[in-house]
């Protein structure tokens, strides 16, 4: 771990230590922070000598005024350096030839479960996969709640628990230590509170430097845009892939990024228990279209960068290897794969359609919200989820409907029936006499050559 320590008589190397000069500098656009100062800064702030008030006076001046990929590079190889690395060469046995390590990561979205398929997908094909993930905050899930409401399945693994698992079944999906990367955790703790989240430079430096930190070989990147995303510009959105690509190969990660569209939720079901039984029957090769489009493209990319382009994900589904898999991952982390999953208490039908036609629009935005207030996700991060609620969607883009047909099945407890979440729906649905034009869901591809 790096000398958290400076004390008040001890310089930088280079540049000052003074934390208002650093701030004047980034907020009136003077000059860029030498990497120095961006390390003594890191430190200081994480050692309590720079304040909560002077490092959120920093962050916003970043947030307006940004960071140069130079100042980028630094800024996140210190947050990488404030902690642990997962040292995956435990994983190497003398006998075998080493499998790659392959890891993808989500900015988030509405209904978007890849992650369970993805993960055991791809170590069915022949790599490894050590995915670390995170919780859900507002209206999009999170991949580690969706787990937790499978029987027994554990996400909060320890480095020598995560190999032992990575050796038995190829892959696993846990929450990130608190020694990985904790500067980042406090930094995005201010953020949150600040209005800072949305700053590209910031976002780029907060997941790369927990993917990188990871110890994975290799990355693919799921950008989400829309209006369910949290990039709803599209163009911000590849901005974001495209830093976010030069990071990871600047630290030595094989990195690409694919910036796919997040108007409408992914596949039917929206909700942790909900979205593990979508998951499960993607793995059976029983996925809606748009949730397989995209986990063989992502599977596909992985595969690639991990050295394995030969390998098929369509293959591995249809022959059961990847079920197979998921079996192993979920046995790996104390869950019991057969068990029956978290049912609602009271389901109900909602948002009827306005008018005989075609659904051309169906609001990822609206959906994610009334799947939150239901109960499937969180305000707060200390907030408690409910494995059982969310939505059902009964109907997508392109499929006709009759007026008064419900599109959306509400699972939860009495607040299926409140106001408070049939408002959230208000508005979610378009329907016209012709079906909307045929769009695929990636639209985006960075970092390939």
């Amino acid at each position: 771990m790096p000398d958290h320590t400076l004390g008040p008589g001890r310089q930088a190397a280079a540049g000052t230590r003074d934390v208002v000069t650093l701030i004047r500098a980034k907020r009136d656009g003077e000059r860029p922070l030498a990497d120095d100062e961006i390390r003594w800064l890191l430190r200081a702030y994480l050692g309590k000598e720079v304040s909560d008030e002077q490092m959120a006076a920093l962050l916003m001046a970043i947030y307006f005024n940004g960071l140069d990929s130079r100042e980028l590079r630094a800024w996140t190889g210190e947050m990488i350096a404030s902690g642990d690395r997962l040292d995956l060469s435990a994983l190497a046995d003398p006998a075998q030839e080493a499998r790659p390590t392959v890891d993808k990561h989500s900015t988030g979205g509405v209904g978007d479960k890849v992650s369970l398929i993805l993960a055991p997908l791809v170590a069915s094909c022949g790599a490894v996969v050590p995915m670390l993930s995170g919780r859900g905050l507002g209206h999009t899930g999170g991949t580690l709640d969706k787990l937790e409401s499978i029987p027994g399945f554990r996400t909060d693994l320890g480095a020598p628990e995560m190999v032992a698992a990575l050796r038995q079944a190829g892959a696993v999906i846990a929450a990130a230590g608190p020694g990985l990367a904790p500067a980042d955790r406090e930094l995005y703790r201010l953020r949150d509170v600040t209005g800072t989240v949305e700053s590209i430079p910031l976002i780029a430096s907060s997941i790369m430097s927990k993917k990188i930190a990871e110890g994975t070989s290799a990355l693919v990147l799921d950008v989400k845009t829309g209006t369910g995303a949290f990039m709803a510009d599209a163009s911000r959105a590849i901005e974001l892939a495209t830093v976010m690509v030069a990071l990871g190969e600047e630290h030595g990660v094989r990195t690409r990024a694919l910036v796919t569209r997040m108007d409408t939720p992914l596949g039917r079901a929206v909700g942790n228990a909900l979205e593990v039984e979508e998951a499960v029957a993607a793995l059976r090769g029983e996925g809606p279209a748009d949730l397989m489009e995209l986990t063989l493209a992502l599977a596909r990319q992985m595969l690639d960068l991990a050295g394995l382009p030969d390998a098929d994900p369509a293959e591995a589904i249809s022959s059961g290897r990847a079920y197979q898999a998921w079996q192993a991952m979920v046995r790996a982390q104390g869950g019991d794969p057969d068990a029956p999953l978290p049912r609602a208490e009271v389901v109900s039908t909602a948002l009827p359609a306005p008018a005989d036609g075609y659904l051309t629009r169906l609001d990822a935005l609206s959906i994610g919200i009334a799947g939150w207030r239901l109960g499937a996700g969180r305000a707060r991060k200390e907030d408690a989820v409910d494995p059982a609620a969310g939505v059902r969607l009964l109907a997508k883009p392109g499929d006709y409907v009759r007026k008064g047909e419900h599109i959306a099945e509400l699972h939860g407890d009495e607040r299926v029936h409140s106001g408070y979440v049939l408002e959230a729906l208000a508005g979610a649905v378009t329907v016209g006499t012709e079906p909307p034009a045929e769009r695929g869901v990636i639209v985006e591809q960075v970092g390939y050559r």
